[in-house]
């Protein structure tokens, strides 16, 4: 088929998770979507569903980079294949339905998607989190207005109209400059040249924001040099501290610490291995997270965990490919939601994040843990993450897992 017939639809997501001290750059202003017919069985089933593929993602990152740290949001990819989801149609739409655990009925997808939308984009004094969409469309390409309306009412992205053909590293320019200023600069080039052709038609870009500090901050003064037990070899880090009381639990297998940023609303919830790491990913399951995060209760522990800070990123059509949706990036695949004109195809996937974990929170440029029983003189319960572990981080109203990651060699410079 002539290339010139298959034009491509480039989806390109982006994580930005962003904490700290730093001026909180300026955002668009955040318009309530319509999430009318919302309830809350469909809210938690969405949730269900996103935390289903960020585990799948996860073993897929863990299996493909042996000894390397991995970080991602779970919730923006999920959010960006949902707007896609929205214009495909036979096969295409059925494995991209599978691989994201979508359900059946689009209508409770969408209105879902818009009240969780909705709860990330609400004000709140002690956090900063915001979550942003945008389209970006060939000018005069007959795409379906029904399409664009629904992805502006559910799911807040505004089209902009671009010319790819032409213009194609004008576009790149502004895409990027959209991606830079949701995320105070710190995100740039997101799209590298060459990524957009004349042939592309649409690209779609998501954004998450998140600034806070820790409930039990870390004692600065605390910090100290310590050895971390690296894959690839022992590594001095600075390993910080804290002691209070938290929610934790631990088994034969692993300890459990929930660690609660201000506001409540939001926690990192950091999975300590006491073996190695791949054993405890060998069994994973969303299931298994969910059964061990229950499990925990307030406890007074001693916390070691080391300052990290480290930036991903992911070309995923391979990885999409190999989970279950190959049609959507084939001459097969079915976009005519989008458009009547047909020959539409995924070109290209790209997620990219960066963390900062410090003392005060998790700090300056894109994001991201048991019961025991001790009888005679009680001994503090010590939670020292000095070798290989797995976190996520979690938006308590809904359940949603909005960042995961692990940490095989916590670098920070």
């Amino acid at each position: 088929m002539d290339k010139k017939v298959l034009a491509g639809i480039a989806l390109l997501f982006l994580v930005v998770f962003v904490f700290g001290c730093i001026n909180q750059p300026q955002h668009n202003e955040v318009i309530k979507l319509n999430d009318t017919g919302w309830t809350q069985s469909s809210v938690a089933s969405i949730a269900k569903s996103n935390n289903e593929f960020a585990i799948d993602l996860y073993l897929k990152y863990a299996s493909n980079f042996n000894d390397e740290n991995v970080f991602f949001s779970p919730y923006s990819v999920s959010s960006a294949f949902a707007m896609v989801y929205e214009g495909a149609d036979g096969k295409t739409a059925g494995e991209i339905k599978d691989v994201f655990h979508f359900p059946e009925n689009r209508s409770e997808l969408r209105v879902s998607f818009a009240h969780i939308y909705n709860i990330l984009n609400s004000e709140n004094e002690n956090y900063t989190l915001k979550t942003a969409n945008a389209l970006w469309a060939q000018k005069d390409y007959p795409f379906s207005q029904e399409y664009f309306d629904t992805i502006k009412n559910y799911y807040g992205g505004k089209v902009t109209n671009v010319d790819f053909i032409n213009k194609s590293e004008e576009a790149r320019r502004m895409i990027n400059s959209w991606v830079e200023s949701q995320t105070n600069d710190k995100i740039k080039d997101l799209i590298p040249p060459n990524v957009l052709t004349p042939d592309t038609r649409l690209v779609l870009t998501n954004a998450i924001y998140f600034k806070g500090n820790w409930t039990h901050p870390f004692d600065k003064d605390s910090t100290h040099e310590e050895t971390f037990q690296s894959p690839k070899g022992n590594i001095s880090v600075d390993m910080m501290y804290v002691k209070a009381d938290f929610n934790y639990y631990e088994n034969d297998e692993v300890q459990v610490l929930e660690l609660p940023y201000e506001g409540e609303n939001l926690s990192m919830v950091v999975f300590l291995p006491k073996g190695d790491l791949s054993d405890f990913e060998n069994n994973l399951s969303l299931e298994k997270i969910e059964n061990l995060t229950q499990q925990m209760s307030k406890k007074e522990v001693s916390v070691y965990l080391p300052k990290f800070k480290f930036e991903t990123k992911y070309f995923m059509v391979d990885d999409l490919k190999e989970m279950g949706m190959p049609t959507a990036f084939s001459a097969n695949a079915d976009f005519t939601g989008m458009s009547k004109r047909g020959g539409l195809f995924i070109q290209n996937v790209i997620h990219q994040a960066y963390i900062d974990v410090n003392e005060e929170g998790t700090e300056a440029a894109a994001a991201t843990g048991i019961v025991v029983g001790v009888t005679g003189i009680i001994e503090p319960t010590i939670f020292k993450a000095d070798h290989p572990f797995m976190f996520v981080i979690l938006e308590e109203n809904t359940g949603e897992m909005l960042f995961v990651g692990r940490v095989m060699s916590p670098n920070y410079e």
